[in-house]
């Protein structure tokens, strides 16, 4: 952004610094947008796994062991994608 200490003083922003400043907001917005549909996909994809789990063990019970570790293996790497999507988010805004 344009920095308001030179606002203040009465300087006006050059060219470079307005680019700069849409610059880092571009980055910003990207960042934003894509962490947000990163969260959006991870929350769908462990509510389907958990509802296509609960199914699974409603039709065969006596599986249930096996199913659960199938759900939280599956759960715990859809988990992964957005701590992964978090930090390339956080790169994004601190570069």
């Amino acid at each position: 952004m344009v920095d308001m200490s030179m606002l203040l003083q009465g300087g006006q922003p050059t060219g470079a610094d307005i680019a700069a400043a849409a610059k880092n907001a571009n980055a910003l917005l990207g960042a934003g947008i894509g962490l947000g549909l990163a969260v959006i996909g991870a929350g769908l994809g462990i509510g389907r796994i958990g509802g296509q789990a609960v199914e699974a063990i409603a039709r065969q019970p006596e599986a249930s062991g096996d199913i659960r570790g199938a759900m939280i293996l599956t759960a715990a790497l859809i988990e992964g994608v957005a701590l992964a999507a978090l930090v390339f988010a956080l790169l994004f805004k601190l570069f």
